[in-house]
């Protein structure tokens, strides 16, 4: 016995009874009046549409106890019926009832029903049943048999069998077709079954664009696109957010905005899929007001419209925001889902938000999308977590979260090593990167940052220099810019400052900014004039715009009592326009994350914190404190 026809059995087996005496006398006497066959099978369909499983099987039951399921149409209805309610066990036990006649109705029935249920390969199984059975299939068999199809041999089949049915020229089964040939990116063959169709409707040219948006092929779309307009097709909402799909990826904001003013004018853009294409457009062109004033005006609001316009917030680095409207999505009473986890995750880890952190997974786990698997999906969301509490400083909770996964990739053991090295725990992080090690896994570049930025922290100069080393000659990983930085910085913070300047001349790679910004940090550190002076002189060389070198040497000259020096590197810093990124930190409570910027005074209670930072100021200089300035 093969898989599929276990499936079946096992379906048909754990299909209970439909019926005991009490349901049938419960139908018996719902109905007041007596149905007929026509009235019993629209009050199946109208079962079907609103999905009302009880009422359907009290029309069963009905048709049962008249005689009514002798009629191949009576068949058909109650497959529809059960298979909207998503009761496929029970659809299957109507159609293999020997004592029912099954036609090409009751094959498209059941086939269908598959699709739709999610069981596309059962569903192709019965489109073969019926041709070996020789049941001759119709125009509403062929497009739920090629939704079906999960191989390219079989659809190119398919398109074949059209040609003897004389069925090759319906705008249906070739949007159908076409759909297929996309899905498996056999462009040209889509493109010639789209053009051997003499009549094309809207929904075949938005079959055509949103093919072609799906696997990338944006010339393709714009082209298509082009060709409607030629051939006088008006476009409709889908083609419009296929279209606005395409200028998203492309950053393309003035063409984006052109299609916007077009839906406008359509009045396609009050429609909720419309309106969330928009938001992702916008988003993805950096014009997050443009999206918010959409999201704001949007009368309707669906799951989708919240995760675009959390997910602009986050692309656009506006972490604040993003936590803020996951406030707001929970109090509309919308529940996240992965998408909403895995876009705020990463916002409560670049503000440190623990608490917001720690109610997120708190979710995941309560609604099942914390779940322990291998799937590849379960993996990253874990890796989420854990890199989450990694950042916020909670390394027990991201230890916690670790061990417990049952499948753990390369991303999740660079995630702790990276975590233990970010907060001093030099120790732990070079004995994850041995278990690493140990369980056959590995190391990447990424892997040798940490351990290298692990050592730095903890002042693990031997075992930093063995390491880059080894990186090459024992584990086959290339040295690159970032490990020697990482290097420079151990010996920097080590006070071996002549050895990090021979390293950062002498090293196979051309030093960046980064390389003498790390030196010069590290000579402000030992108060090591001459040599910043040197470093300085190569970071203004190759980036002169960027202000941390002009702080950093500045305070450098600061500590020497060198005041005229300190002068002139803020006048070279007006010269050169260049100015310093103001301060900002933020602080988590119990009702949100508060950001503050250097002298800020926009914060709803800033009289009350300035007044409260003065008296604790007051308070330090009382017992002696001086403010070094």
């Amino acid at each position: 016995m093969n898989k599929r026809t276990c499936f079946f059995g096992i379906l048909i087996k754990k299909s209970p009874l439909f019926f005991n005496f009490s349901s049938i006398s419960t139908a018996i006497q719902s109905f007041q009046q007596p149905y007929n066959l026509t009235t019993c099978i629209a009050s199946l369909q109208a079962s079907a549409h609103h999905k009302n499983l009880a009422k359907g099987k009290e029309i069963h039951s009905y048709m049962l106890i008249n005689g009514f399921l002798n009629s191949p149409l009576s068949i058909t209805s109650l497959i529809n019926m059960y298979s909207k309610c998503n009761q496929m066990n029970f659809a299957l036990s109507i159609f293999s009832d020997p004592t029912h006649e099954i036609n090409v109705f009751a094959f498209n029935a059941i086939i269908s029903g598959f699709i739709t249920n999610g069981f596309p390969e059962e569903g192709f199984e019965f489109y073969q049943k019926m041709q070996n059975e020789g049941v001759i299939p119709d125009k509403f068999t062929f497009p739920c048999a090629i939704k079906a199809c999960l191989d390219v041999l079989e659809i190119k089949k398919i398109h074949g069998l059209l040609f003897k049915f004389g069925l090759e020229l319906d705008v249906f089964i070739g949007s159908a077709l076409v759909n297929c040939y996309l899905k498996f990116g056999l462009m040209e063959h889509a493109q010639v079954a789209f053009e051997e169709l003499p009549i094309r409707d809207v929904v075949l040219w938005n079959a055509m664009v949103n093919g072609y948006a799906q696997i990338g092929q944006f010339e393709m779309v714009l082209e298509t696109f082009r060709r409607m307009n030629d051939e006088s097709v008006v476009p409709s909402r889908f083609t419009v957010t296929g279209v606005l799909s395409v200028f998203a990826v492309m950053g393309d904001l003035n063409n984006g905005r052109i299609i916007h003013g077009f839906a406008m004018k359509m009045g396609y853009d009050s429609g909720v899929a419309v309106s969330n294409s928009l938001i992702d457009m916008y988003g993805k062109c950096k014009c997050i007001e443009d999206a918010l004033e959409i999201f704001e005006m949007m009368r309707e609001k669906d799951i989708f419209s919240w995760n675009s316009i959390v997910s602009v917030h986050e692309q656009c680095g506006d972490h604040d925001g993003t936590l803020r409207l996951l406030d707001r999505m929970l109090g509309a009473g919308i529940q996240p889902d992965l998408v909403t986890v895995t876009t705020v995750l990463p916002a409560c880890s670049h503000l440190a938000a623990l608490m917001h952190g720690r109610e997120i997974h708190g979710y995941m786990i309560v609604s099942g999308l914390g779940k322990d698997g291998k799937d590849i999906d379960d993996v990253l969301l874990k890796n989420a977590v854990i890199d989450m509490y990694a950042k916020c400083g909670s390394m027990r909770d991201a230890h916690l979260v670790f061990e417990r996964m049952s499948n753990k990739d390369v991303a999740s053991w660079n995630i702790m090593i990276m975590g233990y090295g970010m907060h001093g725990y030099g120790n732990e992080a070079l004995e994850m990167f041995s278990r690493m090690c140990e369980v056959q896994l590995k190391p990447d570049e990424v892997t040798f940052v940490g351990v290298l930025s692990a050592c730095s922290h903890a002042g693990f100069v031997s075992q930093g220099r063995n390491f880059l080393v080894q990186m090459k000659s024992k584990y086959d990983v290339a040295p690159t810019i970032e490990h020697y930085t990482c290097v420079i910085d151990m010996l920097g913070r080590a006070g071996q400052l002549d050895e990090a300047y021979e390293l950062a001349l002498t090293m196979p790679i051309e030093a960046n900014p980064v390389v003498w910004r790390a030196l010069l940090a590290a000579c402000r550190l030992h108060k090591h004039a001459v040599l910043a002076e040197v470093a300085a002189q190569r970071v203004f060389e190759l980036e002169p715009e960027h202000c941390g070198s002009y702080v950093l040497m500045s305070n450098v000259y600061g500590a020497f009592g060198r005041y005229e020096e300190v002068s002139e590197v803020r006048h070279t810093m007006r010269q050169q326009n260049v100015r310093k990124t103001p301060g900002c930190s933020w602080i988590e409570l119990k009702n949100g994350v508060h950001v503050f910027v250097s002298a800020d005074r926009a914060h709803p209670e800033a009289y009350s914190i300035y007044a409260g930072l003065n008296s604790l100021t007051a308070r330090l200089r009382e017992h002696g404190y001086v403010p070094d300035v």
